[in-house]
């Protein structure tokens, strides 16, 4: 393909990634009072334990429905995963050959599952990193919490979360593809350590060095099992040319 042809393919991809995610957006408006419940609850609970007020804020009047738009747009980008994530398979597709193409059903059967599960390990963990930077509040304090302020930091954690436990798929990908080794991949373990670490400090406010390290333990596993992966798959191809060069004399 051409240059050209390559952007025309670009937009599409990215028009009919848009498109699902405008649509699961829409749909997931009539879902955002529910998450706003949910979303609400550790502060509520924060305030019940921590024996003070906490309750969240809206300062502005259209903070309220600025804070709803959010939500259903970040419910579009999580429901329509399946969707975009194909779409970024299918632009790298046309540069494959058929043995190649052929991966695309274990990305998809591994990516996508690994993005709702990265999702929901976020979810999973943020009452527990609310309730401990909660605690350092005193009895005779009140947490106003902005509510803008609160959601980013939930986008943060969550869906930053499910977009860094898909990472290892790529690794894998490459590999199998031919464009990585698993000697390259393990060659640089520390460097991959050094970009969680630093990923997981920009996905996590500032300062919090608990849900830093709690996202940062799954991460590092991955990048291990995919590095397990690729070190498996490599060694099947050396025995595999090993005996075609034994069989032919080579």
């Amino acid at each position: 393909m051409s240059l050209g042809q390559h952007l025309i393919e670009l937009r599409n991809r990215l028009l009919r990634a848009v498109i699902a995610v405008v649509a699961a957006a829409i749909g997931g408006w009539f879902l955002t009072p529910f998450v706003l419940d949910a979303l609400r609850a550790p502060v509520t609970q924060l305030a019940e334990v921590g024996g003070h007020t906490a309750e969240l804020n809206f300062p502005m009047i259209t903070g309220a429905f600025d804070l709803r738009l959010q939500i259903a747009i970040t419910i579009g980008v999580v429901i329509s995963s399946p969707v975009w994530l194909y779409q970024i398979w299918a632009f790298i597709v046309p540069a494959l050959v058929r043995r190649e193409k052929q991966y695309v059903w274990g990305f998809l059967g591994t990516a996508i599952p690994l993005f709702f599960g990265g999702c929901f390990f976020g979810w999973y963990i943020l009452p527990h990193v609310v309730s401990i930077l909660g605690s350092f509040v005193s009895t005779q304090d009140t947490s106003i919490v902005d509510a803008k302020a609160y959601y980013d930091f939930v986008i943060k954690l969550i869906v930053a979360v499910g977009i860094a436990f898909v990472l290892p798929v790529f690794l894998v990908l490459l590999n199998f593809v031919g464009v990585l080794s698993a000697k390259a991949i393990l060659k640089s373990w520390r460097i991959a350590i050094i970009c969680i670490l630093v990923f997981c400090a920009i996905v996590t406010p500032s300062a919090d060095l608990i849900s830093m390290f709690l996202l940062a333990i799954p991460m590092t596993v991955l990048y291990l099992a995919a590095c397990a992966i690729t070190w498996i798959h490599d060694r099947r191809l050396a025995k595999r040319q090993a005996k075609l060069d034994e069989e032919y004399g080579l």
